[in-house]
């Protein structure tokens, strides 16, 4: 598989990663099966998290006996020294490795700053040589502009797919202009994209990116690893496809970044109830029509239109109002049962 230098981390990594969020929804040994079969395809870039249950133990189950072959990013939540340095022993120890290539601040609500202190207790893990390079993750533009910019961080995860507006793409240019490694995650848009195969070909036209495919089952990797053997080229089929999904979706759905929680006065829990209609069509559905999933949808009934969530929406979406379709959509999905 073809691979990328990622930015001035030096990185090789292949042009496929494996977004390691879905795995927390299968067996571990599904998850080794999956894990192996993408490594015998030639993805070296595994991208998971402290926040994704057991994902990183699943990656150390499947992986650990080809460690100085792959590259493993993982992320931490923490706001503390303390917070970060618990987590990082954890994903060590559940990762079976003695080090991370890449460890990102989590979604960061601000831009911690050079003398912060989870900023230094990032930089002193890589003095310790638990961390190779120290990075960060953000959904909202402004953020992740004023991030790169600092030049603290050597790569930037952030969404990027055919539903990427003009400034969004100037930002990739941005990344590369400085030299800062860019993953693209949600780049099926949480899902919504289900035909890869246009956006494979919109992400290939940009050098410096490397997409973390989020892959849950085999005929998902399938589709990726033909995609490499094979990469579609950008032609007018393709952008007639990518110009309809940016006209039925573009700015219109809940892409699952949680900046609304938890705030919601209803405890709504919206980075789920938000997109209820596509969890039902790429998941197993029978935990969201169980009883606890019905009471959580309930909870839609009792929002107030404060506009708390709306205010918090990185994508200015009219969360209130996508509730209510959802809601509506889950009563007419339950009817059918």
């Amino acid at each position: 598989m073809e691979r990328i230098r990622l930015g001035r981390t030096g990185l090789m990594v292949s042009r496929s990663g494996f977004g390691a969020i879905p795995i927390q929804r299968i067996s571990f040994d599904e998850a080794r099966d999956l894990l192996l079969k993408a490594y015998d395809g030639g993805i070296n870039f595994y991208d998971t998290a402290r926040g994704y249950t057991n994902s990183e133990e699943k990656i150390g189950y499947a992986l650990s006996h080809v460690r100085q072959d792959i590259i493993i990013a993982s992320k931490t939540h923490a706001s503390t020294a303390e917070g970060l340095f618990k987590d990082l022993e954890t994903s060590l120890n559940n990762l079976k490795t003695d080090y991370l290539d890449i460890y990102q601040l989590h979604n960061p609500s601000s831009s911690p700053a050079a003398d912060s202190e989870i900023y230094q207790a990032a930089q002193k893990a890589k003095q310790q040589g638990k961390v190779r390079f120290v990075s960060i993750t953000n959904h909202r533009l402004d953020l992740a502009i004023e991030q790169v910019k600092s030049g603290l961080y050597d790569t930037m995860q952030f969404p990027f797919s055919v539903l990427s507006s003009e400034a969004e793409i100037e930002f990739v240019e941005l990344c590369k202009s400085l030299d800062v490694g860019f993953i693209a995650m949600k780049a099926m848009s949480g899902g919504l994209i289900t035909d890869p195969t246009a956006t494979f070909a919109f992400l290939r036209q940009f050098d410096n990116v490397a997409p973390i495919w989020g892959i849950q089952h085999t005929w998902e990797l399938e589709q990726f690893l033909a995609l490499e053997q094979n990469p579609p080229a950008m032609d007018d089929r393709l952008r007639e496809l990518i110009k309809k999904d940016q006209e039925e979706l573009g700015g219109s759905f809940c892409r699952s970044c949680g900046y609304c929680m938890p705030t919601c006065p209803a405890k709504i829990p919206i980075a789920q109830a938000a997109r209820m209609s596509l969890l039902l069509r790429r998941m197993n559905p029978a935990r969201f029509v169980a009883p606890d999933g019905q009471a959580d949808m309930e909870k839609i009934k009792d929002c107030t239109d404060c506009g708390i969530c709306k205010t918090h929406c990185p994508y200015d979406l009219d969360t209130p109002e996508l509730l209510r379709r959802e809601y509506a959509a889950y009563q007419e999905f339950l009817a059918k049962l």
